[in-house]
């Protein structure tokens, strides 16, 4: 007998973050917003939250709900009522997890998920948790079920299953099983391995065993729409315009009369977080460019360029490669590079915000796969998969105040946010490049002359992806620098040179990727082109990981 538990109450802080809300939806005075504006924007934040109980696909339940114009957070299983109060909450996602809910350590759902009364989709993990905390029973099964299934319906008129066929194949990864149904549930679906695969409620509540986000479940985006449009009642408007109007109200309201640094690397990040607060501040807002001296061939010359041929800002530039290079000396492990270079960025801002006056804030382009990876206070629950620089590379103590209008936003949202702003195309497709640099592409030791081969054999790769026209196919394309030797032959003569791999990756919002199938003939010449052009390199490899279970970048 599984001996049931009560809900488990540990609570973990909630980092302060901007509320991306419909402005324009919210009714305007002449002259002016309404008086009480901070309470009419919690009212008009229409969302769902997801739970998080330590699932690598969390994020990916995210992605799938703001495909569908909904706005989602994802919170951990142990935060209380007041991490979500902010939004207008029309219903719960509760995640997948690797736990088993009758282990004496299990995360559970705190009590307001069920005492608000909303409508709660439990997924894999989620719906064990639903059916042990409601009074049901959750036991291992004799026949676990991963991979491939075909779920068939038991009651189609349950709105969850509006507009889908009797029977259609999902997606199942778990070993525990549903036994016993909670009162007042009854069975909506099953497969041949769970003969309760699909549960539901007299208020609004659903279990699904299999995964309805992951793409090899084809009819999963419409479950996802049913429960969010039919049964939570999502108005579906969420949109880059929304995000715009909001970011740059709560931008003014934030800076007041103060100056703002912006960290400006030439990627869209930084740049469309640029343009959201110029939007916002104007003048008040600085830019700067730090050349880390890890940047690839003529970046830096780039990038000045580019910002100043299309946006009209302050814009400072910074040469501070000896102190990057300097800091990195004998540094070897990945984490280190990381944190020594997102500590040293920090202070090359506090050395130039000195010199100006009434600098308060700084700007940087963080976007939510940096937040989900690098382990923050909002996703306690999920492994961290390794610290970027701008999150926990960042140092304990600060003289200026973070603004980082984009920390809740993917990739693909903040390009949709770029062209909303009618920033050029050339920014808004430039493929993302790490805060590192070319740092986390020397594997070991970062060196000058390291980074000289790196540089010459990276402009390679770009050079052919683009004239294959295929760079704005991919989502990254780039060379890394390996530790390792190996021995060739080159004019009658042994070599003994440095291996690199060059790495093509396609993706939507960097949480997942797989490996480019680049065109033999596109390799061929990379490999051909490197090996006779930068003579320290006599072998070219191809990375065919996809992510997981590597990462895009080495380190």
């Amino acid at each position: 007998m599984v001996k049931k538990k009560t809900p488990q109450s540990r609570r973990i802080a909630i980092t302060d973050h901007l509320e991306f809300s419909s402005y324009l939806e919210i009714a305007q005075k002449k002259g002016g917003l309404v008086a009480d504006r901070e309470t009419e924007l919690r009212k008009s934040t229409e969302g769902v939250v997801i739970i998080d109980f330590g699932s690598q696909y969390s994020h990916l339940i995210a992605r799938r709900v703001r495909e569908l114009n909904v706005y989602c957070e994802v919170i951990s299983h142990t935060d209380k009522w007041d991490a979500v109060k902010h939004i207008n909450l029309k219903g719960v996602i509760l995640s997948g997890g690797p736990s088993s809910v009758y282990d004496d350590d299990a995360p559970l759902a705190q009590t307001w998920v069920y005492e608000k009364r909303l409508p709660i989709l439990g997924i894999c993990y989620g719906m064990q948790v639903l059916a042990h905390q409601l009074g049901g029973l959750v036991s291992p099964s004799t026949k676990r079920e991963y991979g491939h299934a075909v779920l068939h319906q038991n009651y189609s008129e349950s709105p969850l299953f509006g507009h889908l066929d009797p029977s259609m194949p999902v997606w199942m990864s778990h070993g525990d099983q549903i036994q016993g149904l909670p009162p007042g549930f009854r069975a909506l679906g099953y497969t041949d391995n769970s003969p309760i695969a699909v549960m539901g409620g007299d208020k609004d509540i659903f279990g699904l065993q299999f995964h309805p986000e992951v793409a090899h479940t084809p009819q999963g985006r419409q479950i996802l729409k049913n429960f969010l449009v039919d049964i939570c009642g999502c108005r579906a408007k969420w949109t880059p315009l929304n995000v715009i109007a909001e970011a740059v109200e709560t931008i003014k309201k934030t800076v007041g009369d103060g100056k703002v640094l912006c960290a400006l690397s030439g990627g869209v990040d930084s740049a469309v977080t640029a343009a959201l607060v110029h939007r916002a501040v104007g003048d008040q807002l600085i830019c700067i460019f730090v050349n880390n001296g890890l940047l690839r061939l003529e970046e830096a010359e780039r990038v000045q360029n580019t910002f100043e041929r299309h946006l009209n800002m302050n814009f400072i530039y910074v040469d501070a490669s000896r102190r990057f290079i300097e800091k990195l000396k004998g540094v070897i492990d990945p984490e280190d590079k990381r944190k020594k270079i997102g500590e040293e960025f920090i202070r090359v801002f506090e050395d130039e915000a000195a010199s100006i006056p009434n600098i308060n804030f700084l700007a940087q382009g963080t976007l939510y796969s940096d937040v989900i990876e690098s382990k923050t206070a909002e996703t306690k629950s999920a492994a961290k998969i390794k610290t970027h620089h701008n999150v926990g590379g960042l140092p304990k103590e600060m003289k200026l105040k973070l603004l980082e209008p984009l920390r809740n936003l993917f990739k693909d949202e903040i390009r949709g946010v770029g062209r909303a702003l009618d920033l050029p195309e050339s920014m808004i497709n430039r493929q993302p490049f790490p805060g590192p640099g070319l740092a986390i592409r020397v594997l070991g030791e970062v060196t000058e002359k390291k980074l000289e081969i790196l540089r010459a054999c990276d402009w390679i790769v770009i050079d052919e992806i683009k004239a294959a026209n295929l760079y704005d196919q991919l989502w990254q394309a780039f060379a890394v620098l390996t530790d390792a030797r190996s021995v060739g032959v080159m004019g009658d003569s042994r070599t003994y040179g440095h291996v690199v791999a060059v790495r093509a990756v396609e993706s939507d919002d960097a949480m997942t990727a797989d490996w480019a199938r680049l065109p033999y003939e596109v390799l061929s010449k990379i490999s051909s082109r490197i090996v006779n052009e930068v003579p320290e390199v006599n072998r070219v490899t191809y990375d065919i990981t996809s992510k997981p279970p590597g990462t895009i970048e080495w380190e």
